[in-house]
């Protein structure tokens, strides 16, 4: 049976958030906030006995992982049937995972061992300088994990995809340019989740505003034949108000918006900014759901999602094998089922989401380098989504 738990409120998280922001000031660069501070080195063993990590693991009975996706009931299972070790796998949203890691550290109460993590700002800028989490790195893995994604530790990338109903629109989705998402005859008909309540929505902001702003400007020239008058602080900005002041349908969740897209009895043309695992609904539900290829200058943005172990876990040897497990293709395929890439380079996709044949030339990719400029970026661009939606 699985066990319940009170989330608490995330007035604790965005005070910590706010307190660490830069000035908002508008004359500032836009790359001001990206210049990364040193993180703790990740921690790896000399070598590593699987057998005996297994062994010390089954001692310690059972695990408690995190994660923003309902898939990890699915890891958790499998890494019972492999291991014999009871894991519980519960699907929380990323700012309440991380406040709940940052009260269970500070009381000395720790329950959650390990979490799949999305917001790389608040890992890097928060969680792991302040010893709430930790990144353990597989020794016999070291070399299949690029170095680059090793700390933190990459698990795997998902994508967030603009989409449409390919019966309402059997011609191709009926948006060419992310700019046509400005224009009157698409105003109300933009279904996404709201930005304030997803972190990798505003993330997916600060990464444009720090090196998307050429390619913004390439397609809105390309679409009106003129250069962008930029009034904003960046193109990105620019984009952002247009898109903001356009009416987007705000909803709670990626459900819902595949929901609204691609039910059988959808009838108005719409377009979706969602998660590319609500494919599934066109097997599981009969919906109808394609991303829009071809869609300059990307068709939507790959995010990060990391794995870190809680640095008083009472249950140590077992977060670290499921960071290995996760590491592996018998581990995260139950991640990317529906579309992601592992953080494994030996480990190759599984599926082709509809539309989406290269993941690496389609979508706009979260830079690494940028994680504690998301954080500190943050506020900035939330209350300009705010002043400009509203």
């Amino acid at each position: 049976m699985r066990r319940t738990r009170k989330i608490v409120p995330m007035a604790l998280l965005a005070l910590a958030v706010a307190a660490c922001a830069p000035s908002t000031a508008t004359d500032a660069p836009s790359s001001a906030a990206t210049a990364a501070q040193p993180l703790p080195a990740a921690s790896m063993d000399a070598t590593l006995d699987l057998d005996a990590l297994v062994a010390a693991a089954k001692k310690e009975g059972s695990l408690l992982v995190y994660d923003s996706s309902g898939d990890i009931e699915e890891v958790a299972k499998a890494f019972t049937a492999k291991y014999g070790i009871a894991m519980e796998g519960v699907k929380s949203d990323t700012p309440q995972t991380a406040e709940k890691m940052i009260r269970e550290h500070a009381a000395d109460n720790v329950t959650i061992d390990a979490a799949m993590y999305e917001d790389g700002g608040v890992l890097v800028g928060q969680l792991i300088p302040q010893g709430v989490a930790r990144t353990w790195v597989p020794a016999d893995l070291k070399d299949q994990i690029p170095a680059e994604s090793r700390n933190p530790l990459l698990a795997l990338s998902k994508a967030t995809v603009f989409a449409y109903n390919p019966k309402l629109s059997p011609g191709g989705c009926p948006v060419k340019n992310v700019w046509d998402l400005t224009e009157p005859e698409w105003a109300g008909k933009l279904v996404m989740q709201d930005p304030l309540g997803k972190p990798t929505v505003l993330s997916f902001f600060t990464q444009l505003d720090a090196h998307g702003n050429q390619a913004l400007q390439e397609a809105y020239q390309a679409k009106y034949g003129k250069p962008l008058e930029i009034k904003e602080k960046s193109a990105a900005y620019e984009w952002i108000k247009r898109v903001a002041g356009n009416r987007p349908v705000l909803t709670g969740s990626d459900e819902d918006i595949s929901g609204a897209l691609g039910a059988p009895n959808a009838t108005d043309k719409k377009i979706g900014f969602m998660s590319i695992s609500k494919f599934r609904n066109n097997e599981d539900k009969g919906y109808a759901q394609k991303t829009c290829e071809g869609m300059a200058p990307f068709v939507g943005f790959s995010y990060p999602k990391f794995v870190g172990i809680a640095a008083k876990s009472k249950h140590p040897n077992a977060a670290k094998l499921y960071v290995h497990f996760i590491m592996t293709e018998e581990g995260v395929k139950h991640e990317i089922g529906e579309g992601g890439v592992s953080g494994n380079s030996t480990v190759k996709p599984l599926v082709v989401p509809p539309g989406l044949p290269d993941w690496q030339g389609q979508l706009f990719h979260t830079d690494p380098a940028s994680l504690l400029g998301d954080l500190r970026g943050r506020q900035t661009v939330s209350d300009f989504w705010r002043v400009n939606h509203g």
